[in-house]
């Protein structure tokens, strides 16, 4: 997909951008995945997304992978920023969703998003543990999320530890150096895509800024300080989503009881929200049944649920691809 139409796609109503994808009628054969990232296929085709997980570190197994290679989601958020980082559970997990797998929509397995323990008060934080990244990305998931993302140096210095340096895209005049991620990760995490590692090489990028990634890397803007700076932090180029947190951001506001209609919060997430859209990203929030079409409609495209609300939003955007 061309920059041109992914913004295109973004602009559209959901139903009429999904009719850009591949429709697949009931009771055909999925078609083959177009993207070994499921989340990504959804993205290009228009259609809103849904996420299960917890801060509980319960997924960490061979078996808990393999019960969840079916789940009812588009992609699992893998907590690792207040669960234990255990890379060991992290990799024996993936492993269980591909003997669990496929997915019903021909996915070898879902999705799989990070939550790494960095925090991205500074540039320098993220360089010293940018280690962090590339133990989690060898284990073959699909993206990462940084947390407390307060400056455009933190964002920056963790895109390029999530990238290899032989990519073009972004390098340069647009604000990144080259990848600082090495090769010896790749053939762990290729087996569990079940590519060959020179093509895992070759697909583990950003998307969008690369059209043929398979990474999504996104950012937490979950404090007063990555507020103040968020107009800046999400013109860094790599990243695919973002989201305003709103437990942290309210702790970090002093807001009792965590209200997210409370002026300030409000504040905190109009801003938020309107430096995703005017950096053609995506918006990550929680919904729930009764809310997530109008949630869809104010441009929402990446949501916190539960079946419930995946069941409602899906129907609301027609959509086909098999879950």
């Amino acid at each position: 997909m061309t920059h041109r139409n992914f913004e295109r796609a973004l602009r559209l109503s959901v139903p009429a951008a999904f009719l850009l994808g591949v429709v697949t009628l009931a009771g055909q054969t999925p078609p083959k995945p177009k993207h070994i990232n499921r989340a990504i296929e959804l993205l290009e085709q228009g259609q809103p997304i849904y996420y299960t997980g917890s801060h509980s570190g319960t997924e960490g197994s061979f078996e808990q992978g393999k019960k969840d290679a079916q789940t009812w989601a588009d992609y699992i958020s893998y907590d690792m920023e207040h669960a234990p980082f255990d890379v060991q559970g992290l990799r024996d997990y993936m492993k269980g969703l591909v003997a669990g797998g496929p997915t019903k929509s021909g996915h070898r397995t879902p999705a799989v998003i990070v939550n790494v323990p960095v925090n991205g008060t500074d540039e320098a934080v993220v360089r010293a543990n940018a280690w962090m990244f590339q133990q989690v990305l060898a284990t073959g998931v699909h993206g990462v999320l940084l947390t407390h993302a307060d400056t455009p140096g933190a964002i920056r210095a963790f895109i390029e530890a999530c990238r290899f340096p032989n990519r073009e895209q972004g390098v340069g005049k647009e604000g990144l150096q080259e990848g600082r991620r090495g090769a010896h990760g790749s053939p762990t995490a290729a087996e569990i895509w079940g590519v060959s590692t020179a093509e895992y090489e070759a697909k583990a990028d950003a998307w969008p800024l690369n059209p043929n990634g398979e990474l999504l890397l996104g950012v937490k803007e979950e404090d007063k300080y990555a507020l103040a700076n968020v107009e800046a932090n999400l013109k860094i180029p790599g990243l695919a989503f973002a989201e305003w947190g709103p437990g942290d951001m309210a702790l970090s506001l002093g807001v009792p009881n965590g209200s997210v209609t409370d002026p300030r919060m409000v504040a905190a997430r109009t801003k938020v929200f309107a430096a995703v859209k005017a950096n053609h990203m995506f918006f990550l929030n929680t919904c729930s049944a009764n809310n997530v079409i109008d949630m869809i409609k104010e441009g929402v495209r990446i949501c916190a649920g539960n079946p419930g609300a995946a069941e409602a939003g899906r129907k609301f955007t027609n959509r086909q691809l098999p879950y």
